[in-house]
């Protein structure tokens, strides 16, 4: 069952008499538990596509369905209400409050939807626990490495258990090593039933998914399941 889908999708972006297309004709649909990778060289409109995805930004003509809502013309507090319940997001530069510790910073979603301190103080903790970092919920943001930091953007995501997780280049930043503890993660979340949409720009990272987008020029040019020998890589990373 189709948890996204998208017909014709444009995106126009204007400056005085200029126009950009970034999305040209997207159509496409995205099935519960999928976990599917966006790929693409810079301006390929793979970023913008999230961001539609995400209603972090509004489509200019076509239709967005997401779970059998139609998007177009929401109201912005309806968008809002749509990415604190049903979408979480982890980005390439972490977002995170540096002034608040790492509890603070995952239990901040929940504040915006009114759990109880009590009650989101629990949850967060859980959360941080499932990433491995239930020990050093008082740290700030700083204290951490890189990878620590990018599970407290995961931990802050899930919080929710939003039933979509959106990545923009979540591994842009990190070693080789810190990569592929954070891609494990997704895919843990991924087996436990969410469906993840992750962007990317390296093609041993997109190799984690189910599925490939590839975009270019703003447009949707393959859309592909890994190749065998892909797979095998992958098992290779996860060590089984």
């Amino acid at each position: 069952m189709a948890i996204i889908e998208v017909t014709d999708l444009v995106k126009i972006y204007k400056t005085g008499d200029i126009e950009l297309r970034a999305l040209d004709g997207v159509t496409c649909s995205i099935e519960k538990g999928e976990f599917v990778c966006i790929m693409g060289p810079s301006g390929s409109g793979k970023s913008t596509m999230m961001n539609i995805l995400g209603c972090l930004d509004v489509l200019t003509e076509g239709k967005y369905v997401l779970d059998g809502l139609d998007i177009r013309g929401q109201s912005r507090a309806k968008l809002a209400d749509i990415r604190n319940h049903e979408i979480g997001f982890v980005f390439q530069g972490y977002n995170l409050l540096q002034k608040a510790d790492i509890l603070e910073n995952v239990e901040l979603p929940l504040m915006y939807r009114g759990v109880p301190s009590s009650k989101r103080r629990k949850m967060a903790q859980e959360a941080l626990e499932s990433v491995g970092l239930g020990s050093q919920i008082r740290k700030k943001p700083l204290q951490l490495s890189g990878g620590q930091q990018q599970r407290v953007a995961i931990a802050r995501a899930i919080v929710g258990k939003a039933p979509i997780l959106m990545a923009d280049e979540p591994t842009g930043a990190l070693d080789t090593k810190t990569t592929v503890e954070i891609m494990k993660i997704f895919t843990a979340l991924h087996e436990a039933g969410t469906t993840i949409i992750l962007v990317t720009h390296e093609p041993d990272i997109s190799t984690w998914g189910d599925r490939v987008l590839r975009f270019r020029d703003g447009k949707l040019v393959a859309d592909e399941a890994a190749p065998k020998e892909v797979e095998l890589e992958r098992e290779t990373k996860t060590g089984t």
